[in-house]
């Protein structure tokens, strides 16, 4: 009999059923509790900037930094110390190195690769997650290559397969396709393992959503004001939701290994029907503008920082996620460190 037909006598009622008995004493409430948030359920996403030495403030997002591969080998190992298993990668890439044509996103020594050789050398044993996508790399702004003033599809996808060929090269363990162009997973896995990279993960940007919660990372990413026209012929529409079962089933089937939902917590949603759907690994993503959102109520003294953090990634995991990517990773996990009984 599925809960919603069962009558309220078959639980029992009140008095002799008092629910604040398992909440009593904090040894109880750990023994009932239904989700648990651990160090090992984050993914940092990180930016990594041309030169060395450097560190540089992102104004929209408290506490991020765009780092130089020689700071971000330091972060990293700060990371692995707190059993953070995985960062996610994202690159600033110099307004004279972006074109039509992306061309830098498949150069063997771009600052991507040279970030993922210095990570494998220096920080043995932490997983390495990278974007497929052209917009860090196009002079337009776009996801993809534009003709006519229209993304196209299968003219991107080629462009897609050299970058993820480029990126497995250098040492990422998986390439996350976040573009939304049709057929782009099943390419990437064909060239991947031609190419005899049949290890490395396809983490799949299933379901991403044409939002408005992407403000600052473009931001971060030195791409505000780039953009020309939108994404909505790519990315999806928020109102829609089989339809991103529909994405994640067409993934899957061309030989996607796990699923990334983004936005994270205006989708949650989305999470659950996912990983009910279809029990795979399901990652949720905890966007820049829910950071920002987050970290702007804090400075103004309206929200308790430590306890929203560790309730805004619970939620995740109470949502089916399997892993968070989010900025909070490294303040997360020395709080859980801090917490630990």
């Amino acid at each position: 009999m599925g809960a919603k037909t069962m009558s309220r006598s078959h639980y029992g009622t009140f008095p002799r059923v008092r629910l604040r008995r398992n909440r009593a004493d904090p040894w109880n409430r750990r023994l009932v509790a239904e989700h648990r948030l651990t160090v090992d359920d984050l993914i940092w996403p990180v930016f990594v900037i041309e030169g060395q030495g450097r560190r540089v403030e992102v104004a929209s997002m408290p506490g991020v930094a765009r780092l130089s591969v020689d700071v971000l080998v330091e972060a990293a190992r700060e990371a692995r110390s707190l059993g953070v298993p995985a960062l996610a990668i994202f690159p600033i890439v110099p307004t004279e190195r972006k074109t039509p044509n992306a061309e830098e996103a498949y150069d063997p020594d771009n600052l991507m690769c040279r970030a993922a050789r210095a990570l494998k050398a220096e920080v043995p044993g932490i997983g390495l997650f990278c974007d497929v996508a052209l917009d860090p790399y196009t002079s337009h702004g776009h996801d993809g290559l534009v003709q006519n003033g229209r993304v196209v599809n299968d003219e991107t996808v080629a462009v897609l397969v050299l970058q993820a060929l480029a990126l497995a090269g250098a040492g990422f363990d998986v390439v996350a396709p976040s573009d939304m162009m049709d057929g782009r997973i099943g390419a990437i896995r064909d060239a991947l393992d031609d190419a005899g990279h049949q290890a490395v993960r396809i983490s799949a940007y299933a379901a991403k959503y044409a939002s408005a919660f992407y403000g600052p990372f473009r931001d971060a990413l030195d791409n505000v004001g780039l953009l020309k026209g939108d994404k909505t012929t790519y990315q999806m529409d928020p109102a829609n939701g089989a339809e991103a079962l529909r994405e994640v089933a067409q993934d899957l089937e061309e030989g996607a290994d796990s699923i990334i939902v983004k936005p994270g917590l205006p989708y949650l949603d989305i999470v659950r029907r996912v990983k009910d759907t279809f029990a795979v690994p399901t990652f949720g993503y905890h966007v820049s503008g829910e950071y920002a959102m987050l970290k702007a109520a804090v400075a103004n003294g309206w929200l308790d920082n430590d306890r929203t953090v560790l309730e805004t990634l619970l939620a995740f995991k109470r949502a089916g996620a399997d892993a968070v990517l989010t900025y909070c990773a490294i303040e997360a996990a020395r709080l859980l460190q801090a917490r630990a009984p």
